[in-house]
């Protein structure tokens, strides 16, 4: 989607991915198939390009290094992946400009339990530092025979672990913003509803009080200036009971919480994504209907990502249907989404849920 709006304004685009046929490499005659870690590949990527951001936080910021190294500007950079993408080092960063955040704290060994339980208390989340997204890489622990299960099953996904408090949360919040040099776009504060740990309702704008909003949308820039981010970022947070707001984590990149403003705002997060790592003028944010819902379409088969019944998908005149172009489908993957705006959000939302059921 950043693709088609880099196209859109007329910019070539060159795309590196692990395998061919992807859904942005189905748009560019150069697409370069194979692994970022190949120096190789990364040259010819280089030489195809002006500049360079990315489409997940997960590449080792050392690989973004050795882009810088060849000349290229890239954003977000080297440093401000290596402050994002460890998790446990990304909520350090946030603590030192004294951002609201869940307790949290490392967790190293087996034989660390007790502690963390004195720290944190009962229930606690155990979360891989690294490589964790879409609820991969969570655990909720309870008890000490739930905190060695997780612990071996997380650190077959990565090695470093860290342990954070369970936050009563009344709404989990995001807001997406987009920086440059010279100034800063911040979109409405939305609320997301999570499907099995995946996200999946948006509904935009959160109802929340106005000095709710203010606040949320301060300590969304405080978090992108902390990692001295330029660039598209999402900051998700959680609303508490006791009227708190604390950043649970952030995405340096487009994000599905924004998905929604490619209908619902007068500039997409993923125009403002590419006007942002070109140094261009940003859009406006603002909302073009008074709410938007944004539902994603999660695989319901393990077969192709194929559409079958576009018919009854489309029945509905209001409905905003993207597909991805993913070859294959499994349960829970995100395979596109659907985006109704309107004035009134009990009914938009009753559209949306609708449709969604429609898809096959």
């Amino acid at each position: 989607m950043s693709a088609m709006a880099a196209k859109r304004m007329g910019f070539d685009i060159a795309i590196l991915e692990k395998e061919a046929g992807s859904p942005a490499g189905q748009l560019t005659s150069m697409e370069i198939t194979g692994s970022a870690s190949d120096k190789k590949l990364l040259r010819k990527l280089a030489a195809y390009s002006d500049v360079i951001t990315l489409e997940n936080e997960f590449i080792d910021y050392r690989i973004i290094e050795y882009l810088e190294s060849l000349g290229k500007k890239v954003f977000p950079s080297s440093e401000t992946i290596s402050l994002i993408q460890d998790k446990l080092i990304q909520k350090q960063t946030l603590r030192k400009h004294n951002i609201p955040l869940p307790k949290f704290t490392a967790a190293e060994h087996k034989s660390d339990f007790e502690k963390i339980v004195e720290f944190l208390g009962l229930p606690f989340v155990l979360k891989s530092r690294k490589m964790g997204y879409d609820g991969y890489g969570n655990a909720l622990v309870k008890n000490k025979r739930e905190f060695i299960a997780a612990f071996d099953k997380l650190t077959r996904r990565h090695s470093k672990l860290l342990a954070e408090e369970f936050v009563h949360f009344t709404k989990e919040l995001a807001v997406m913003a987009a920086r440059t040099k010279n100034e800063t776009c911040v979109y409405p504060v939305v609320e997301t509803i999570q499907k099995n740990h995946i996200c999946h309702t948006v509904l935009a704008p959160a109802k929340l009080n106005k000095n709710i909003i203010t606040k949320a949308r301060k300590i969304a820039v405080d978090c992108v200036k902390a990692v001295k981010g330029y660039g598209l970022f999402g900051v998700e947070m959680f609303y508490t009971k006791d009227g708190r707001i604390l950043v649970n984590e952030m995405a340096p990149r487009p994000h599905n919480s924004g998905h929604y403003t490619i209908e619902g705002c007068v500039t997409s997060q993923f125009e403002n994504h590419v006007r942002a790592v070109l140094g261009l003028p940003l859009g406006s944010a603002e909302m073009v209907n008074p709410t938007a819902v944004m539902i994603n379409l999660l695989g319901k088969t393990n077969q192709s990502g194929e559409v079958k019944n576009y018919k009854n998908a489309l029945s509905d005149e209001d409905i905003h249907l993207h597909v991805y172009g993913k070859k294959s489908s499994r349960i829970g993957r995100k395979m596109g989404h659907i985006t109704v705006t309107g004035s009134n959000a009990k009914v938009i939302l009753k559209k949306a849920k609708s449709a969604e059921k429609k898809i096959v």
